[in-house]
C-alpha cells in the first residue's frame, strides 16, 4: 500500500549542493605546507613524516578534484568553459606522481594551487547561473 511505484536515482553519493572546490584548495595548502616543514628540518624522522602527508594529501586533492570533475561539471559546462578539461587534467597531474607527490619543490605546489584557483573561478561562475 504505502511501496512507492517510481524509484529515484541520484546521479552522485550525496544530494547537489555539497561541491566546493575548496576541500582540494584545503588539501594542495596542506601539501605546499608539509614541503616547506621537510625543507625547514634537518630530523629525518619528521621529514620522513612530512613526506608521507604531502604524498597522503596530494592523493586527496586528486579525489577532490575528480568529483568536481566528474560529478558536478557538466557538458554545458565544458560548451561554455572549453579549458576546464585541460585545467583539470593539468591539476591533477601537478598532484600526482609527476607533481607534488613526486617533488619536495614549494613551487609545483604554487602551481597546483593556481590551477585549483582557475577551477574555482569557473565554479563559482556556474554557480551564478
Amino acid at each position: 500500500m504505502f511501496k512507492p511505484t517510481l524509484t529515484g536515482y541520484a546521479h552522485c553519493d550525496l544530494p547537489c549542493g555539497i561541491y566546493d572546490p575548496a576541500q582540494a584548495k584545503i588539501e594542495a595548502q596542506s601539501v605546499k605546507a608539509a614541503m616547506e616543514k621537510y625543507a625547514a628540518s634537518s630530523d629525518a624522522d619528521f621529514k620522513s613524516r612530512a613526506v608521507a602527508v604531502k604524498e597522503e594529501r596530494s592523493e586527496m586533492v586528486k579525489h577532490h578534484l575528480w568529483v568536481l570533475w566528474t560529478d558536478y561539471f557538466k557538458a554545458p559546462h565544458f560548451e561554455k568553459y572549453p579549458q576546464l578539461n585541460t585545467l583539470f587534467n593539468e591539476a591533477t597531474k601537478l598532484a600526482g606522481a609527476g607533481g607534488t607527490k613526486g617533488t619536495n619543490d614549494v613551487a609545483v605546489a604554487d602551481k597546483l594551487l593556481v590551477k585549483i584557483e582557475e577551477i574555482s573561478t569557473i565554479f563559482w561562475e556556474t554557480k551564478k547561473a
